[in-house]
């Protein structure tokens, strides 16, 4: 079996409260593992929308296995962005989670967080290896 992961990669240089981190960490962990769509067809509201959780080889390993995750920190949005793009450019799983700055950030959208996979390992770390650990 190949050995599988999620990076969740965090933005240090913006000096989260400990509680804010974690959350923005959770939320980025999720939203690369399961999708909501809204058919804007269907007048429905929160009936108009689906959890779609498209379970991959990677995907299943990881949910069967140890869930391992990994945390990793950023010092800019720049190189945030361009961790998230190069996931995609891979065809990883991945979601960037953008905060509205409602409790931090002084009311402004700020990108906090990103989650890379469940990948293999090495994959991943062709991405994020060289990042240090929160």
């Amino acid at each position: 079996m190949v050995n599988v992961k999620q990076v969740i990669v965090i933005r240090k240089d913006l000096n989260m409260r400990k509680g804010k981190m974690v959350a923005q960490g959770a939320h980025a962990s999720l939203m690369a593992v399961i999708a909501v769509k809204h058919d804007p067809s269907e007048d429905l509201g929160a009936e108009g929308d689906w959890l779609l959780l498209s379970i991959d080889d990677p995907l299943r390993a990881w949910l069967c296995g140890n869930y391992k995750k990994i945390c990793v920190g950023v010092m800019s949005e720049a190189e945030l962005l361009a961790i998230y793009s190069a996931a995609k450019e891979k065809g990883l799983r991945c979601a960037l989670v953008q905060d509205s700055g409602l409790t931090e950030f002084g009311g402004v959208a700020t990108y906090t967080a990103a989650a890379i996979g469940p990948a293999s390992d090495e994959v991943i770390d062709s991405i994020t290896g060289a990042l240090a650990l929160l």
